[in-house]
């Protein structure tokens, strides 16, 4: 004889925290029974009541969102969608999208959006070097940007170096117009364009001026020694072996080091990867981590989501299919 999930049930304190919960014509309810087709959720006053086998689960999210209302957010289909996926890892979605790191160029907050792009933040507030390893779009070089700037802001260091390694800087950057700097600029305009963000164009500016942030290629790091800094390697799967030990060894006394990459996206030469084969020579090294960043946790257009799973599902597949070595 099987038993009955008992239903949960949810009190709505105000009827305009219930009108944003279910969204206009009942579209986040309708939304919310699709995730979970196990539960039957009943709107009646201003109460909620969830039944079925998964009653429970979409009760407590029912309350999450409850929260981040209460707390000014707004509820919208992106939202909510990650809200879900954040219950699905027993992750409170009012204690990751309420993550203010700061606030952005427009007076926008800049928050996590996604249970892994929190624990990235996280693994960044308490590690000396984190390494944030995935795919495109999830916001793997902006998120560190902007813990950079607090960082810089709270004066937890004197200075931001941004780098990145110019993988053609042969031939090709040759034939650019202008020195060195204007030929590497196209390599490093992302970093630009994170900090512009973050900060005012005046204000970024005269961090620029005063060398309160430093934006560089990755061979100028080369015999330098990096104090109170916070310093971010981005693309690093392009930099060779040779490139990322020379990187790692300039840290200096109260520094702080992020290190993103996708390795699904090495362009530098024969593929000889600094990311490949590195987090089995590092895990172990106290203050060191490294955070992986999943199709979940792209904030871009739900079909680079799609995209970059269905890649996920080939690399595995053919994997599968590779003969055992050894």
């Amino acid at each position: 004889m099987t038993t009955l999930a008992k239903p949960y049930t949810v009190i709505v304190p105000g009827d305009h925290l219930m009108s944003a919960l279910v969204g206009q014509r009942d579209v986040h309810l309708r939304q919310i029974e699709a995730a979970f087709p196990a539960a039957t959720v009943v709107v009646r006053g201003n109460e909620i009541i969830i039944g079925g086998a998964q009653a429970e689960h979409v009760g407590r999210l029912c309350e999450e969102l409850i929260s981040l209302l209460q707390q000014g957010q707004h509820l919208d289909d992106s939202s909510l969608r990650r809200s879900i996926d954040m219950m699905g890892q027993n992750e409170r979605p009012s204690r990751v999208l309420t993550d203010d790191i700061l606030r952005g160029a427009k007076g926008k907050p800049i928050r996590p959006k996604t249970a892994g792009q929190k624990h990235y933040v996280d693994a960044i507030r308490h590690h000396v070097i984190t390494f944030g390893l995935g795919p495109a779009g999830t916001g793997k070089s902006w998120l560190a940007v902007a813990m950079a700037v607090h960082a810089l802001q709270t004066k937890q260091v004197q200075r931001i170096i941004l780098t990145r390694p110019a993988v053609e800087a042969g031939e090709r950057l040759g034939f650019l117009p202008g020195d060195l700097m204007a030929k590497i600029d196209p390599y490093l305009r992302p970093l630009y364009d994170a900090l512009h963000d973050m900060v005012e164009p005046e204000g970024a500016q005269k961090l620029l001026e005063r060398q309160a942030v430093e934006v560089a290629p990755l061979a100028f790091m080369r015999g330098r020694t990096l104090n109170n800094s916070f310093i971010i390697l981005d693309e690093a799967q392009n930099s060779t072996p040779e490139q990322m030990k020379m990187f790692l060894t300039r840290i200096g006394f109260g520094s702080k080091v992020v290190v993103t990459g996708d390795t699904t996206q090495i362009d530098v030469p024969d593929g000889r990867s600094g990311l490949i084969g590195l987090e089995r020579t590092l895990t172990g090294i106290d203050g060191l981590t490294f955070v992986h960043l999943k199709a979940a946790d792209v904030v871009r257009h739900r079909i680079v989501a799609d995209i970059v799973s269905a890649y996920e599902r080939a690399d595995e597949a053919r994997l599968q299919k590779e003969p055992r070595r050894g």
